[in-house]
């Protein structure tokens, strides 16, 4: 029995794997450009998250640190003289 919660959870974070990298990549602006795109992201990436956050597989974890980077957003710094 605990060898197929092994199995459950190695094909669990394969999937987690395969969706992480499908997400990464409507992250890119050139793919994710309205700002309904970036709501839909954030909510796919949040979802993601929620998912990802029980698994010890470290390319989850670092799927989840990079995509929640991806939809923080970009500071501007603005010298004025």
């Amino acid at each position: 029995m605990t060898n197929d919660f092994a199995m459950l959870d190695r094909a669990l974070d394969e999937v987690l794997v395969q969706l992480g990298g499908m997400v990464l990549t409507l992250a890119s602006p050139r793919i994710t450009q309205t700002r309904e795109e970036r709501q839909a992201l954030a909510r796919s990436v949040n979802q993601y998250s929620v998912c990802a956050a029980t698994s010890n597989d470290p390319r989850v974890k670092n799927l989840k640190a990079e995509l929640e980077k991806s939809i923080r957003p970009v500071l501007k710094l603005i010298i004025s003289k």
